[in-house]
């Protein structure tokens, strides 16, 4: 298939790093932990702006944040948020950097009690990712009881920047809930994924 001639969800424009994301990554189930703790960095450092900003940051923040090593970013200290603070390669924002070390944190938290984040986060929506049927944009929530849920959950165990939007969009991102439209190539192509693991 030519990038012309398939059919994508909406919001992925005509930039091809956001088709990319798209095409390749949005919607497709994760399971590695360190690929979560990206999502839920990068999905707090969004709040207030647009996810293509982030997008076009991420390596930076990938070699800020020690390749998204949840276990280094909980060791960063006084002298490493000052660090973070003079990087333009991120959004230099200090409450968002101070908590992304908080997060962290509690991230290794939630290992030590459930075994892994994926076995805890994977719970909120039973274990198996919902698939939605929505035939246009509008039709999409910007939250649900399941992300609000887990915007709550996350909260009382020291993340910020995980309202239940954010929650939502980083249950999008993660494969939790599949948001293709049906009229878009990756909503059966996901389906089908599911059902032959």
């Amino acid at each position: 298939m030519t990038a012309t001639a398939i059919q994508r969800c909406g919001w992925a424009g005509n930039d091809p790093l956001y088709m990319t994301y798209h095409d390749e990554e949005w919607g497709v189930p994760i399971a590695d932990d360190r690929k979560w703790f990206e999502k839920i960095l990068l999905d707090s450092a969004q709040a207030g702006l647009s996810w293509i900003t982030i997008l076009r940051k991420r390596e930076n923040y990938r070699q800020a944040y020690a390749n998204f090593d949840y276990q280094k970013v909980a060791r960063f200290d006084a002298k490493k948020v000052e660090e973070l603070l003079a990087n333009p390669g991120i959004v230099r924002n200090r409450r968002k950097i101070e908590a992304s070390i908080k997060s962290a944190q509690a991230f290794l938290r939630i290992q030590d009690e459930f075994g892994s984040f994926n076995d805890y986060v994977w719970r909120f929506v039973g274990g198996t990712p919902k698939v939605n049927y929505w035939s246009s944009l509008s039709e999409l929530p910007a939250q649900t009881p399941e992300s609000t849920a887990l915007s709550k959950d996350l909260m009382k165990r020291g993340f910020a920047f995980v309202g239940p939007t954010i929650c939502y969009a980083f249950m999008q991102a993660g494969g939790m809930v599949n948001d293709h439209l049906i009229t878009c190539f990756r909503h059966q192509e996901l389906v089908k994924m599911m059902e032959n693991r």
